[in-house]
């Protein structure tokens, strides 16, 4: 998706429509994914507005940046559904859809006549996607779930921080944006199935078990030594080197997987000795003797420049990047030429990595103003 490109071919899911119930982030992402694949994604939002709209700033216009960035390709409208003609027209709309997404807490569409048994009875065809933080029973069913909070209570933050220092949020809403791709995924399977049942289903996907997911390898391990993992930096708790380290000209990040990679590295330092020494001969050594490697690497890498070295060491087959920040990935040559920033008009936003031969991702439109397609759909 460019400016210069216009949909001109059917995108893999031209002819599905969607109706998206959902605020914030994990179901926007969902439908973002959707809507870039050519799907009908009409985007519903309350008389109050995706609260997303109001995260700011930046602000493009009145609209934050943080809404602008999940909402492409989609219609947008506004509806009450805790009235009786907001609920009607929904009902008209559900049964000329797909697929419908929602995050609301558990119980409210119940409230309205409109929970999954009454719609799987009134509209067989539908697949309806809940997203919650919890689902809608056990323990903590029914609970508003939110990212950070998912992170601290499924162990994310407990492996995520300096070993000095405190349990840290990952910087990014993960957990959202992994519950939305679980989404995505489940819409799929479920759309599949139906070309030979006929027949829709309720999904369930939840922030607790997409946060509780994504414990790899720090489950296993645990499952396996019945320690509890903690805290260790950019370092990981099964291979060494695997971190980052302090150069003359900013920090570089090497991942060395193997005894080979190993070697190479040694040997673009100059420092063949590092490897032949029996401290570090293997990973199970190297990972044995962690803080000496550390410190000899240092030492090793103290003369050299992170981006350049990176160079270097990947070209020769070592795993490596200098540590950058968003302006400089943003301006990395390799972001270009892979395509990852779509540009329409004034609208400029991380492209989509899903990519197809025959099918691509299509840019539509941006994201909607708030109830812009309302007469378009009928809603006055």
């Amino acid at each position: 998706m460019t400016d210069t490109q216009t949909p001109t071919t059917p995108a893999s899911l031209t002819g599905i429509r969607v109706v998206d119930l959902t605020r914030v982030l994990g179901g926007p992402y969902c439908t973002q994914i959707l809507a870039d694949h050519g799907a009908e994604v009409l985007k519903i939002e309350p008389p109050a507005g995706d609260e997303t709209r109001g995260w700011g700033p930046p602000f493009i216009g009145d609209t934050a940046a943080y809404f602008m960035g999940v909402n492409r390709n989609k219609k947008g409208l506004v509806a009450d559904l805790s009235t009786q003609s907001g609920q009607l027209f929904l009902r008209e709309l559900l049964s000329q859809a797909d697929v419908l997404i929602e995050n609301f807490k558990p119980g409210t569409l119940e409230k309205w006549g409109l929970g999954k048994d009454a719609l799987q009875e009134a509209f067989p065809h539908l697949i309806h996607c809940c997203i919650s933080g919890f689902g809608a029973d056990g323990p903590l069913g029914g609970l508003p779930g939110y990212d950070a909070c998912a992170q601290a209570l499924c162990g994310l933050m407990s492996v995520n921080g300096e070993k000095s220092g405190e349990p840290t949020r990952v910087g990014l809403p993960v957990v959202d944006m992994v519950t939305g791709l679980n989404a995505a995924i489940a819409v799929l399977l479920a759309l599949n199935e139906r070309r030979s049942s006929g027949l829709g289903q309720y999904l369930d996907i939840s922030l607790f078990d997409c946060a509780v997911s994504l414990l790899h390898p720090h489950a296993p391990n645990y499952f396996a030594n019945g320690k509890v993992p903690g805290l260790t930096g950019n370092a990981h708790p099964n291979i060494a080197p695997y971190e980052s380290f302090p150069t003359a000209s900013g920090e570089l990040f090497l991942a060395v997987g193997n005894n080979r990679q190993f070697a190479t590295l040694c040997s673009v330092l100059k420092r063949p000795d590092i490897a032949q020494d029996p401290r570090f001969i293997d990973n199970a050594q190297r990972l044995g003797h962690r803080q000496l490697l550390h410190e000899t690497l240092c030492d090793a890498l103290a003369a050299h420049q992170a981006a350049e070295l990176a160079d270097v060491l990947m070209k020769a087959g070592v795993p490596a990047s200098p540590v950058n920040n968003v302006a400089q990935l943003l301006a990395h040559p390799h972001t270009s030429h892979r395509n990852m920033v779509v540009e329409q008009g004034s609208y400029r936003a991380i492209n989509t990595p899903i990519k197809l031969s025959r099918t691509p991702a299509q840019f539509r439109s941006p994201p909607p103003g708030f109830g812009e397609h309302n007469q378009e759909y009928g809603i006055n």
